[in-house]
């Protein structure tokens, strides 16, 4: 029997393409020629659809491409600009030379490639054998590449397999079996693979003469190269195959015990008990990292022959680093190696990165180093980022950052955005880290604006102000209120926190002090400058006089309906703050329906449901010290009126009947403003309105059918609406049938010629500058005369500042925001065929301030007609009927009509 000449130790296996070159090759759709063809616009939407994520490559790349190339002889064809290949595969590159004999070079990013010659890894090869007659021989060897074939030699020639020679390939392991060994059998026997210069041989011995054989007793060995029987470092990548091949040699055939130190010290069996019987071809059975597992089981095996002993961890893992010890006993002796497995892999993922000091386009990025730098230094790390919404990662460096912290910057305002980081050592790059949390690029916001001293006591100071006019993308988070001594530059916050309001009311000041006010906008990025104030502010109390300013709208008869609330606010000024009070007719309000709420600006009265009884006058006093100031307020609360009194039938004939009425008791504390009259036939009593907004207390009712009974009713209208009940006919109104003929009166011809006079001539009139206003007067005459204004003598006429109305004798003149200018005397003039009449007043136009200092001069507008003034054409016929005075029936009203 022979023994190995050599001993050795190795860790094969590596990940699929973990040293391979990555190179590309021709894909279906040239994507370099659509990008040559595409508009620059086009180019990022072209690379995400080809999986480009390199685009400053792509672009340094294309840029290169359209450059003019200079044109070589060197080369009949060229290789192409890119080539695409799929992971693990082979590709092969291939050029044509004008010159055969000329020198090529290969070279791979700028550096040249060493060609080198394929090389087959033997783990295991065949050994000399010696057999004797009739037993069988056996050749074994075992290889790197499974998908290798080979042929077997004996004395040279290929052996030819038969019944009794056998040839073999499983997987890596290629097995010679020769049963019946026979003296002829004895050769030299060799395994040649295909397509690689090697070449492995051994010997075949015939034992032909049999003697008695004693035991040869040789104490166990392991034979490894370790220098001093020092525990060796075998390294292996994890996910690759860690194969531990350890030669032995012993007579008789020892027992191979595997054990691994555990992190407490204690060394757990990885084969047979140290007691069990050694026996070289049976199959082992070990624990591994307490589990116990058989040869066929999981991914670790144990492999033992007469010579040596090989562990196998198929897909190495960080659990399976350490110190490994080989033990090997037989009756004679014992020996033991230790090993030492380190397994590297790529580092841990980071744990999130954290962001800060986000500004308007940039943002700085911290993160921490992985838990576990894979067994190797950290060379440096990758920063990627993307859009919130967005599924695609953009990284942001190519060259390793070797700090734990970058500053990223070029990135749109209010857009929101996510971060990760890769680690990177020797062995490659480590899974993405989870996401950052959200963050949006925010720039300060701008100083606030307008800020202005709002009012000042003995303790506070009021402070407001505008927003700034860039608040940022994200908004406002709110503003910082500041102030500090004149002179010093200690700053005191006035409130803990931000405020969202754009006001402030500064409490528990020093009285005296003399003090700077500032603000800052705040938003996510930050405070923003600051706004401050141009003087010192004096904090002492100023005396103001009291003033009321009265709204325009309540300066005028303020109309509630009954059951609506009341609300009435009016603002005033005066410091200190000033004593309020309140009368009704003179007497102090009383009742609790009635209620008052004052504050230091304003003053409120308020009533939750109105009744009648709360109409009045109503004054407000405002006092301080010996200073007053009052306003007078008129309430009115109005309510639907109650029906019309006394109504009868005041005449029937043909198809028509007269009817009359008297208007209602109550008219609902405001004026009536119609009725509507409704007809019911006695047979089925269905009410049908005849006459609507009705303004004369008597009507005539038409198109009645003859020989029908009918019954009337009216109901009074008001502003807030009709009354609840109707005045009705007690009795029926019959339709007689013809037969009686009606002979109407005669009347004699009257001559109703009248010369021009007014009934209500114009009054003198102070007004406000800036708003409108109008002159009112009636008149009355036969024919209907021409009416002309004059100011100061001048025809108005021809002015587009003036406009002139009449209206059923109400005359109008519209003075479209006056100016002192125009103040002076106006005239009226009526003239007709029976003679001229005319009217004139003073108009006195008043600037802002005059008027508001509370001196009233004059009445406002035609007290004949008051609703004029708004244009309502009701108002002006109301008016005119009353200048007629029209009492009468209606024949005699035409008389005096145009």
């Amino acid at each position: 029997m022979g023994a190995p000449s050599t001993a050795g130790l190795a860790a094969f296996g590596r990940r699929p393409g973990s040293g391979d070159s990555k190179l590309e090759a021709p894909a279906e759709e040239d994507v370099w020629e659509i990008l040559r063809q595409a508009p620059p616009s086009e180019y990022e939407r072209i690379a995400f659809q080809h999986g480009v994520t390199d685009l400053r490559g792509m672009l340094k790349r294309l840029k290169g491409m359209k450059r003019d190339e200079k044109k070589s002889t060197a080369f009949q064809k060229k290789l192409q600009p890119a080539y695409q290949v799929n992971k693990g595969h082979k590709i092969r590159l291939t050029v044509e030379l004008a010159d055969p004999d000329a020198e090529v070079k290969w070279l791979k990013n700028g550096q040249e490639i060493q060609m080198s010659e394929k090389k087959l890894e033997v783990y295991q090869s065949i050994a000399d054998l010696t057999v004797g007659a009739k037993d069988q021989a056996v050749f074994k060897c075992e290889v790197s590449d499974e998908n290798v074939r080979g042929v077997w030699l004996k004395n040279g020639k290929e052996l030819v397999p038969d019944s009794r020679i056998k040839v073999s390939h499983i997987g890596r392991v290629h097995k010679l079996t020769i049963d019946d060994v026979t003296p002829a059998d004895e050769a030299d026997y060799s395994f040649v693979p295909e397509g690689f210069a090697c070449n492995l041989s051994a010997k075949l011995h015939f034992m032909e003469v049999k003697i008695d054989f004693v035991p040869r007793q040789e104490p166990p060995k392991i034979h490894l190269d370790c220098p001093g029987r020092k525990p060796d470092t075998i390294v292996v990548v994890a996910g690759n195959k860690l194969r531990l091949d350890v030669p032995i040699s012993g007579d008789p055939a020892p027992t191979v015990i595997w054990q691994k130190t555990m992190t407490q010290g204690k060394k757990v069996p990885a084969g047979p008990a140290p007691d069990a019987p050694g026996d070289a071809g049976a199959s082992d059975e070990w624990v591994f990292e307490k589990k116990l597992l058989c040869e066929t089981e999981g991914r670790v095996r144990v492999e033992t022959t007469k010579d040596r002993s090989i562990f196998t961890v198929e897909g190495a893992e960080k659990e399976d680093e350490g110190v490994y010890t080989v033990t090997v006993k037989n009756p004679v002796g014992e020996d033991q190696v230790n090993l030492t497995v380190k397994v590297i892999d790529v580092p841990d993922p980071p744990a999130a990165p954290k962001i800060s000091n986000v500004g308007e386009d940039s943002c700085t990025v911290q993160w921490e180093p992985p838990a576990y730098d894979g067994g190797q230094p950290i060379l440096g790390y990758i920063l990627e980022r993307k859009k919130k919404k967005s599924y695609r990662w953009m990284r942001l460096n190519f060259d390793l950052l070797r700090d734990l912290q970058h500053e990223a910057r070029r990135m749109i305002e209010g857009v929101v955005y996510e971060m990760r980081v890769y680690a990177v050592n020797a062995i490659g790059m480590s899974r993405p880290s989870p996401a950052s949390q959200p963050f949006m690029p925010v720039g300060p916001p701008s100083e606030p604006t307008h800020l202005a001293v709002e009012d000042i006591s003995d303790t506070t100071v009021s402070l407001k102000w505008r927003p700034p006019e860039r608040e940022g993308a994200g908004g406002l988070d709110g503003y910082s209120v500041e102030y500090c001594q004149e002179g010093g530059s200690e700053w005191v916050a006035a409130l803990q926190g931000l405020t969202e309001r754009t006001s402030m009311l500064v409490k528990d000041l020093p009285t005296g002090a003399r003090l700077l006010f500032r603000v800052r906008a705040h938003n996510v990025a930050g405070p923003g400058a600051p706004a401050t104030t141009k003087e010192p502010v004096t904090v002492q109390e100023i005396l103001q006089r009291p003033r009321l300013q009265l709204p325009r709208h309540l300066r005028q008869t303020i109309q509630r309906r009954v059951g609506e609330p009341v609300n009435l606010l009016i603002p005033f000024q005066g410091k200190p703050r000033p004593q309020v009070t309140w009368t009704k007719e003179g007497q102090p309000l009383a009742g609790e329906e009635v209620s008052i709420r004052n504050s230091p600006t304003d003053t409120i009265l308020f009533i939750r449901a109105a009744r009648r009884a709360h109409s009045g006058t109503y004054q407000v006093t405002l006092r301080i010290e010996n200073m007053e100031d009052k306003a007078t307020l008129v309430l009115q609360i109005v309510d639907k009126p109650s029906p019309p009194q006394d109504i009868r039938v005041t005449e029937a004939w043909g198809f028509n009947v007269a009817l009359e009425w008297k208007p209602p008791q109550d008219d609902g504390n405001t004026e009536i403003s119609g009725y509507t009259v409704q007809k019911a036939d006695k047979k089925t009593m269905e009410w049908f309105t005849v006459l609507e907004h009705y303004r004369r207390t008597h009507c005539v009712v038409s198109e009645l059918i003859i020989g029908n009974g009918y019954y009337f009713r009216v109901f009074s209208h008001n502003m807030v609406g009709p009354s609840d009940k109707a005045a009705t006919t007690k009795e029926p109104v019959f339709i007689p049938r013809p037969g009686i003929t009606y002979e109407p009166p005669d009347y004699k011809a009257m001559d109703f010629s009248e010369a021009p006079s007014f009934t209500h001539p114009l009054v003198n009139r102070s007004v406000i500058a800036g708003y409108n206003a109008t002159l009112c007067c009636a008149v009355r005459g036969s024919p209907k005369p021409k009416i002309s204004w004059l100011k100061n003598g001048l025809d108005l006429g021809g002015d587009a500042r003036f406009r002139m109305f009449s209206k059923q004798g109400v005359l109008t003149l519209e003075i479209r925001k006056p100016c002192p200018y125009d103040g002076g005397v106006y005239v009226c003039r009526a003239t007709n065929l029976q003679g001229e009449a005319q009217c004139e007043c003073r108009l006195e136009c008043l600037s802002d301030q005059a008027a508001s200092s509370g001196t009233a001069r004059g009445a406002t507008g035609c007290q004949l007609c008051a609703r004029s003034l708004r244009g309502a054409g009701q108002a002006s016929s109301r008016c005119w009927t009353r200048v007629r005075g029209v009492t009468g029936p209606a024949g005699a009203s035409q008389a005096a009509e145009w």
